[in-house]
Order: C-alpha cells, then structure tokens, then sequence
C-alpha cells in the first residue's frame, strides 16, 4: 500500500501505480470522461498530480499516435486503473507507461472525496509516497517553478503545411500541444516552432505571415522575458493566443491574471461567447485566469465562462490579436470551436505564397 497526503493533513490509502518514489507535486484534477493519454502528455501539467475524475482510466491503453507531447506531470491518481485494455490500437498497458516515463501514481484511491475536498478548499500540495510523513513542512513549501523553461523545445524545428502552403507561422512554445501544429498544418500553414526564449527580433526576421502563443504550463507572471518579448511583437503580425498565451498576452498588454480556486481542468467545460450568446463546450486545462477588467480600453472580452464567469477570451481589434483561454485545437475533443483557426489563417489573409 501507499499514501496520498494533502497538505491540510488528509490521507488517502491506495495502491501503487507507476514509477515507485515518492513526489510532491501540485494536486488538480480534470473532469474529462475520456483522452487520459491526451492529459498524461501535455505538457501544461508540469508539476501537478493530476486526478481523474471518471472512475474508470486505462481501458483502451496506450497509443503513442494519440500522444500531445513529453510527459510533465508530477504524480497520477485514479479510482480503478485498467490493466487489460480491449482497443486495436493499444500498444501497451498505461501502468507501463506509467514506469517508462517514471510518473509515480496511485489507484483504488478515493478521487470523489480528493476532488470535493479540493473543490471546497482549493488547489493543495500533496505527496505521493509510501510511508506518511510526521511532518508537512516539505509538501506545504512546494511550489511549482520554471515552468515553461522545463517544457520548452531546445532549438527551432519547421512543420511542413498539409498541401500547398499559404501562410508561414510562427509558434512561441511555452509548452505546445501537437494538435495546435496539426491544426495549422491542415490548414495550409507552414509552422515554424520556436524556442520560450526566443527574441522577438529574430521572429520577425524571419517575416512569417502570423504568430501563435501557445498553451503551457505555471503561473503566467513567472515569465516575464517572455512577456517582454511578446510586448515587441503585438501590431506587428496577426496574433492569436492560446491558454498560456492567453495570459501572456494580457499581461504584456498592462492587464493582470490571477489564481483560480481549482482552475478547470476536463473537456466538458462551457463557454459562452459574448457577441452572440452562444454556449460552446470546450476542453480547457488552466490554474489561472486574466481579469479582463484590468484591460478596459485595451481589449474586449469575446468569451466568459459560463461556470463562474471567468474571461475565456479577449480580442485586440487593433493590434490585430485575439486570445482564448480554451482549446480549440483540443484531441481527443470537443473540437466545437475549431473555427477560431480560421479566423486566424483569414487575419494572415489570401495565399500569401501562391
């Protein structure tokens, strides 16, 4: 047997899963019933122990086709934990998974009662480990830090278009999601990915037609080079942020972000948009949020949540950038508002490449 143990002092009694040492890590959870491997690859949970909420995970296995990218997250917990997928597709068993990428976990744990305290309470440290410690002080005193550095790419790579190309992207990596080049890629799109650190000089150097930020990991304030840079590139070229770069975004912009109570986490999460009073549900994994009254005169919200009424998008009308803090580009789905990807191949406007 193992042990879960929050930082209020709560304990939780399971069974190992996984790699087999104790980690401390920021506890969340996500509400998604279905693309647990699409949440054990991104790289937006650098630093977290992640719960499922849906009993049952592990049922269909591990396919590396369906994979988001590295693993970053700090600990795994689930109710019931599959050990004899029935998929086609499966390669291997995600407790394998687990101990290849050395992910400690737990299952036949109570993820209800995890999550209703985390609800009531707040996101909490916690510790998976085997023996219960006398002392919290160790759990209490994690934070998560250097986020978007430890997920980074280490130098630029370029992304053919599918078919002919008609635009150049540049895509600042704070921890991308592969769906995010894939959707460019259908779309016509060379992309270009680039390094956190890269200078906004030698972006536009490179004359691509428009710029993405991408979605990524920690507390948005953290990055402040990034934020000075992104502050260079906006009215330069269409813009269009995503999640992290959502944030970042409106902090170059002189807005503010701060911390959720739990975030929201999951691919049932609503989305009213503002202009015409329509729900979307959206897949969304996210601890922060920006305070979309700290850029009155700057920018105007396009979408709130319907939840808790928290900014899920901004629009820039003349600096020619839009920011959403959902995923339109979201595997294993829903993909309700893929159009945003659209909208912004007719910003960069016409095969400029014909």
């Amino acid at each position: 047997m193992a042990y879960l143990v929050l930082g209020n002092g709560a304990v939780f009694e399971g069974r190992r899963i996984g790699a087999p040492y104790d980690r401390v890590g920021e506890l969340v959870f996500t509400t998604g019933m279905e693309g647990y491997l699409e949440t054990l690859t991104d790289p937006s949970y650098f630093g977290q122990i992640v719960t499922q909420t849906f009993p049952l995970i592990g049922n269909y296995g591990v396919i590396e086709e369906d994979f988001e990218g590295d693993s970053a997250l700090f600990g795994y917990i689930v109710r019931e934990l599959c050990d004899r997928p029935s998929n086609f597709r499966s390669q291997y068993t995600l407790d394998e998974y687990l101990k290849k990428r050395g992910i400690p976990g737990l299952c036949d744990v109570d993820t209800r009662e995890i999550v209703r305290i985390t609800r009531e309470q707040g996101v909490m440290n916690a510790m998976i480990c085997d023996e219960v410690p006398k002392d919290l002080t160790h759990i209490q005193g994690f934070a998560v830090q250097n986020a978007v550095a430890s997920v980074t790419c280490g130098q630029k790579r370029v992304w053919a278009s599918q078919g002919k190309m008609r635009y150049r992207v540049a895509l600042l990596d704070y921890g991308a999601k592969r769906n995010i080049i894939r959707s460019l890629c259908q779309r016509g799109c060379e992309v270009t990915v680039w390094p956190a650190n890269s200078s906004a000089e030698d972006i536009l150097n490179d004359d691509p037609d428009g710029i993405m930020l991408s979605n990524g990991p920690g507390d948005p304030k953290e990055n402040t080079a990034c934020i000075a840079e992104i502050r260079k590139l906006l009215g330069q070229k269409p813009l269009f942020g995503i999640c992290l770069g959502h944030q970042l975004a409106a902090l170059a912009l002189g807005g503010d972000t701060v911390k959720l109570k739990y975030g929201h986490r999951g691919g049932n999460q609503p989305v009213r948009e503002l202009k015409t009073g329509r729900t979307w549900i959206t897949s969304q994994n996210h601890g922060y949020a920006v305070l979309a009254d700290s850029l009155k005169g700057k920018g105007i919200e396009t979408f709130v949540n319907a939840n808790d009424q928290s900014c899920e998008g901004m629009e820039y009308p003349s600096l020619r950038c839009f920011t959403v803090q959902f995923h339109p580009e979201a595997c294993s789905g829903p993909k309700d508002t893929g159009f945003l990807f659209d909208r912004f191949t007719d910003m960069m406007g016409g095969d400029k490449h014909a």
